[in-house]
């Protein structure tokens, strides 16, 4: 008898083509037809059955209905394998499990109104469910569906609530799925490998969720094996090195091999995932500990796969399968967040990066500082009430070419963080140069983030221009990645950042940032080169008003309320202040207007290189009034440089020497 508040939907015509739907479904597997058969023979053919505890499988083996049966009793009452969601929690787990959002996930998910790509509303996929079809243009919805982050919801929501409604309708899903989806090129929408592996990885979690339920059937069993079989062996033949891709497709090989070492396969499965971790974790990780695709979001996701292997095998006992240097790497990547994020926790958006919100990483600082004793993870995980403060206000990660400067560690801080790194590929934009401005809790020039990855290539290659960061361009043209530190001189009360970027054929980017007595900013762009043509530099305020001052070459934002910025450039022939489009994204599929400008200058001479001089200045009561005077002998491009700055009747005299630098 089906449960009365599983059938529920808006319309009774659907209510009762579910039921005789479900229905038929039911008397066809209590039938026991041939397909389910030879699916358990399949399934036995894949399995050791010489393994301690299968002998009673094997024992029924030509009867292939009660091996299943057999087989099922085996997994629910194995204790050998260990995973991290312990079904002996099951009971202590009610109503402690799920999130108000989980249930209502898990709900709709009963209703077949699925969650893809997590920015677009859930869809409804009809009562004969449609894994095949997109309701919105970007593909990513289409390709998320078939990660099944509702499944995770629905267990979840069964762990919580005890209510088998959930159980039930996640194995039929599951059967549904399997049917509907073999692996072939009629359905490469649903085995793309990147889906495939964080099927592995998340499918193992919903078997420790469902396997008690009384719901989860022989049927359920020998589908959902088989295809982890198949998913295996997929995985197997797909090795994506050096992106993000090959260590989802490695962590979902391991889980599998893991979680069923009963399979015949397993311990080759199981090698062949290690073997492709630590081997990923010197090709995509740089010395510095940052992720070679230079986005925070997935050099964060890479930390999971990397470490949740790792924790499932020393669970299991075979943690030597990992050398000490991989744990010492995985710590440093942990570090990056401590390093690069604002003073909030958000992220700076570099690359196809989302700012998510302020303190969202302390769970994990919390887990980090758990796993590694680091007390400074401990300091950032409770707000200071813990721990010790990290060992410096200013970082710089040489090898990615990421630079950050603060004046210190409590969120109303002021952080400058810059990019000018190698090219990391399809998620990362070329914008070396380019930075993120934050103080007094408001990020005041964000980075524009990356809005959309398809559905909208348009808006996508908007976002993926070097002119709408902030940094200089000829032409108004994309720049090269061509990176390289001149100079890393952090101080008590001055640091100073020197970095260059072969842009163009025939012109560098030369840029040296001053950090000022912690407190403002002072920026020098230097051209150098024999190309030719418009020379501009470009800067972009958060959303909201701006106000420009064309005679005084200003632009600073108007916030009524809390810290604003002043960006000034220092007068020169022909120079003009001109503004221009701006945009931003904070979420997926959103984007926002903002202020944008320029300051630009013709260079018609192929001799001729110029040099900005531009004063970046935070300030949360009065605007700052900072002038910066350069000596008129002093040639861009030269190995030093000196100016004077003044400041309410104080003078700073700032300057380096690039005979100082510290490789």
């Amino acid at each position: 008898m089906f449960a009365p508040s599983l059938f529920r939907p808006v319309h009774s015509i659907r209510t009762k083509f579910l039921i005789v739907l479900l229905s038929l479904f039911t008397l066809v597997l209590n039938g026991q037809p041939e397909p389910f058969s030879a699916a358990t023979e399949t399934l036995l053919s894949r399995i050791n059955l010489d393994e301690k505890g299968l002998r009673d499988v094997q024992n029924e083996v030509a009867q292939p209905v009660e091996a299943a049966k057999e087989l099922l009793n085996y997994y629910r009452h194995r204790t050998s394998v260990q995973h991290p969601i312990d079904r002996n929690l099951k009971t202590a787990s009610l109503v402690q499990t799920a999130i108000e959002k989980d249930l209502k996930v898990a709900d709709n998910a009963l209703k077949h109104i699925f969650v893809g790509q997590p920015a677009y509303p859930p869809h409804f996929c009809g009562d004969d469910i449609d894994w095949s079809t997109s309701p919105v243009p970007d593909k990513e919805w289409l390709w998320q569906l078939h990660r099944m982050s509702f499944w995770d919801a629905m267990g979840r929501a069964y762990w919580h609530t005890g209510d088998e409604k959930y159980a039930r309708a996640w194995g039929q899903q599951l059967i549904d799925w399997t049917q509907k989806n073999p692996r072939d090129e009629d359905h490469k929408y649903a085995w793309r490998s990147i889906e495939a592996g964080i099927r592995g990885f998340r499918w193992t979690s919903l078997f420790q969720r469902f396997i008690d339920s009384p719901s989860f059937s022989p049927e359920v069993l020998v589908a959902f094996l088989n295809s982890c079989h198949d998913h295996a062996q997929y995985l197997m033949a797909r090795y994506r090195s050096g992106s993000n891709w090959g260590l989802m497709e490695a962590e979902g090989l391991a889980f599998i091999a893991l979680t069923f070492p009963e399979f015949k396969h397993a311990e080759k499965w199981r090698n062949e995932a290690f073997r492709r971790l630590n081997r990923e974790i010197n090709i995509q990780v740089n010395p510095d500990g940052h992720q070679r695709e230079l986005a925070i979001g997935y050099h964060l996701g890479c930390i999971h796969w990397f470490l949740r292997t790792y924790e499932l095998a020393k669970m299991n006992g075979i943690e030597d399968a990992f050398p000490a240097s991989y744990l010492r790497r995985i710590e440093q990547m942990c570090e990056v967040p401590m390093k690069l994020c604002l003073p909030d926790g958000r992220n700076v958006q570099f690359g196809d990066a989302w700012e998510g919100s302020p303190g969202q990483h302390q769970r994990k600082f919390q887990d980090w500082a758990d796993f590694f004793r680091r007390d400074d993870f401990l300091y950032l995980a409770t707000d200071g009430d813990q721990g010790q403060q990290p060992d410096s206000t200013a970082y710089a990660l040489k090898g990615s070419g990421l630079y950050s400067m603060r004046s210190g560690w409590d969120k109303e801080a002021i952080c400058l963080v810059l990019k000018c790194g190698p090219d990391g590929g399809g998620h990362s934009q070329p914008d070396n140069g380019t930075f993120d401005l934050y103080a007094g809790g408001r990020n005041l020039m964000p980075d524009g983030g990356s809005y959309i990855y398809s559905g909208n290539p348009e808006g996508r290659a908007w976002f993926r221009q070097t002119r709408v960061h902030q940094t200089l361009t000829l032409n108004e043209a994309n720049s090269a990645y061509d990176p390289q530190l001149l100079l890393w001189q952090p101080g008590d009360s001055l640091d100073i950042l020197v970095v260059e970027n072969q842009s163009y054929d025939e012109l560098t980017h030369r840029r040296s940032v001053f950090f000022v007595d912690k407190r403002y900013f002072i920026i020098l762009d230097e051209a150098i080169g024999t190309a030719t043509g418009d020379v501009a530099i470009h800067f972009q305020l958060a959303p909201g008003e701006a106000v420009y001052d064309h005679t005084r070459n200003t632009v600073h934002s108007n916030f009524d309320e809390g810290w604003n910025v002043l960006v000034r450039t220092n007068p020169q022939n022909q120079m003009t202040l001109e503004k221009e489009e701006g945009w931003v994204s904070f979420k997926y599929t959103e984007k926002e207007e903002r202020p944008a400008f320029r300051y630009r200058i013709p260079k018609s001479k192929p001799d001729e290189n110029i040099r900005f001089v531009t004063v970046v200045a935070p300030y949360e009561t009065a605007m700052p009034d900072i002038q910066v005077r350069l000596p008129e002998n002093l040639n861009v491009g030269s190995g030093s440089t000196r100016l004077v700055v003044e400041e309410f009747g104080k003078k700073w005299r700032l300057g380096y020497s690039l005979t100082d630098r510290d490789d």
